[in-house]
C-alpha cells in the first residue's frame, strides 16, 4: 500500500527506482513513450485504467492502490454505482464522516465478509 500523502507519480517513481530500472525501460515495457510516463511520474497526466494495470503488474504494485491515487474508481465501479445508488450514498457518507484508514479497513473487511456471505 502506498504511503499515506504520497502520490500516484510519487509511488510509481519510488518503486521504479527500488527495482533500479530506468524510465526508459519502464516505459518500453508498458509500450508507452517515456515522455508520457515522466508526466505520470511527475503528477502532470492520471494514466488510463488499462496503463495503471500495466504499471501495477510491471512493478508489483496494487492495481487498487494505484486507482486510488489516481482519484479513479472504475468502468465497473461507476456502473455499479449507477445500478445501486444505495453505494454512491454509502460513499458519501464514509467520506463526509472522514474516517481514518484504520476504519476505512475495518468497513472492507466488513464488506469481505458480506460478500462471502451472498
Amino acid at each position: 500500500m502506498a504511503n499515506q500523502g504520497t502520490s500516484l507519480g510519487e509511488t510509481i517513481r519510488a518503486k521504479r527506482l527500488s527495482m533500479d530500472t530506468t524510465l526508459r525501460e519502464l516505459a518500453r515495457r508498458l509500450r508507452i513513450t517515456p515522455s508520457y510516463l515522466s508526466d505520470i511520474e511527475n503528477d502532470r497526466r492520471v494514466p488510463a485504467e488499462d496503463i495503471l494495470q500495466k504499471i501495477a503488474s510491471e512493478l508489483a504494485l496494487s492495481f487498487d492502490d494505484l486507482m486510488g491515487l489516481a482519484g479513479r474508481f472504475g468502468e465497473g465501479v461507476e456502473r455499479y454505482v449507477k445500478r445501486q445508488p444505495a453505494a454512491g450514498v454509502l460513499f458519501r457518507r464514509i467520506s463526509q464522516a472522514n474516517l481514518s484508514n484504520e476504519a476505512l479497513k475495518r468497513l472492507s473487511e466488513e464488506t469481505e465478509k458480506l460478500s462471502e456471505e451472498s
